[in-house]
């Protein structure tokens, strides 16, 4: 399996491998891109039987040309003879390009430039980028098997790429939370992420703090690759949290929110439904997919729209209480052992044989 250690998908991977390893199934994390830091190993590390492979090399998206991104699939290709392994899973699909892979491909689609680029900016992909999109749907088709973490962006990413069926739906789980006791205290919101991303519209949130009544904080970095920043004026910046520091903030229950433009899944605001947090989101179809009923809902750029629903739900207790009592009883529906479940399935769809994934008994 493909991982990297930049964004979400690290989160995943842990969580996907724990299940996978729960179960029996021999797994080699191969980690392109930056190397994992030392907090990053130690997760690694904690999972028995686990073998972590740091590959150094370039992510997709970090890559200066297609030729290096084949390059990278070329020696990824040795790395899986290497390992012995029976299936490869690339959560960086654009390295299935000219599949020179020996063993079946599962290739999971958790976000693309392409996409990103259509959510949030205006007018067509410019001609520098072409290529990301161009070597992202040759990839796509040298994989055995796509799947996505929500309908919505399956079909996103079959409408972009005119692929002849919706790539298979696997939503993402997370294992339960080890929150520690809340403490009594007044409402505040909160909302996280990679802060620098415009796919996050966090301009959005910012503008909705400036007239709150309450403290508006937020988690994550401000700096992203390629001098991407993020400026606020109103939102305060807590800086990137370590797991522990992330889960004292939800433990007190904060009002949840996010105004993305672009979602494939959202991680972050699993985490916080299943701490009780009530959530503010922005009114696209990922959320709507995954959320239902369980959340309130604001037009991604209404910043006064984000402010008058996180005012409503900061002037009653009791609101808040059965909202987050509502996207807790959501968040249950979203397990790492239902995504292992699931990822396993495909995994047998590529190697009938069990016992070829599996470790002896």
């Amino acid at each position: 399996m493909t991982a990297d250690a930049v964004g979400g998908v690290w989160s995943y991977a842990m969580a996907l491998c724990r299940g996978l390893l729960a179960g029996g199934t021999r797994v080699t994390l191969a980690v392109l891109g930056p190397s994992p830091g030392a907090a990053q190993r130690l997760e690694a590390a904690a999972l028995p039987g686990l073998r972590l492979l740091d590959t150094r090399l370039p992510l997709d998206w970090m890559s200066p040309s297609a030729a290096a991104v084949r390059d990278s699939g070329r020696q990824l290709a040795a790395l899986v003879r290497e390992s012995g392994a029976e299936l490869l899973h690339l959560n960086s699909p654009a390295l299935a390009a000219g599949n020179r892979f020996p063993v079946p491909v599962l290739a999971f689609c958790h976000s693309c430039l392409a996409s990103w680029w259509d959510a949030v900016k205006a007018g067509p992909l410019p001609p520098e980028f072409a290529w990301h999109r161009e070597l992202l749907a040759e990839g796509y088709g040298g994989a055995d098997l796509l799947a996505a973490p929500s309908r919505a962006f399956a079909d996103a990413t079959r409408t972009l790429y005119a692929l002849p069926e919706r790539p298979r739906t696997v939503h993402n789980g997370i294992p339960p939370l080890a929150l520690p006791p809340a403490r009594a205290e007044g409402p505040f919101a909160f909302t996280a992420g990679r802060l620098w991303d415009e796919g996050k519209n966090l301009a959005t949130l910012d503008a909705a703090a400036a007239g709150l009544p309450i403290p508006f904080l937020a988690a994550g970095p401000l700096e992203g690759p390629g001098g991407a920043h993020a400026g606020l004026r109103h939102l305060l910046a807590q800086g990137s949290l370590d797991r522990p520091a992330m889960q004292a903030i939800l433990a007190r229950r904060p009002i949840f929110a996010s105004a993305a433009r672009y979602e494939p899944f959202g991680l972050a605001v699993l985490e916080a439904a299943q701490a009780g947090c009530p959530l503010v989101l922005s009114d696209i179809p990922t959320f709507r997919e995954i959320w239902g009923g369980a959340a309130d809902y604001v037009p991604s750029g209404d910043a006064a729209g984000f402010a008058e629903a996180l005012r409503r739900l900061a002037a009653s207790p009791r609101l808040r209480a059965a909202r987050g009592q509502a996207a807790r009883l959501r968040a249950a529906r979203y397990t790492a052992e239902a995504m292992a479940a699931e990822t396993l399935g495909l995994y047998r769809a590529l190697v009938p044989a069990p016992h070829a994934l599996e470790a002896p008994a």
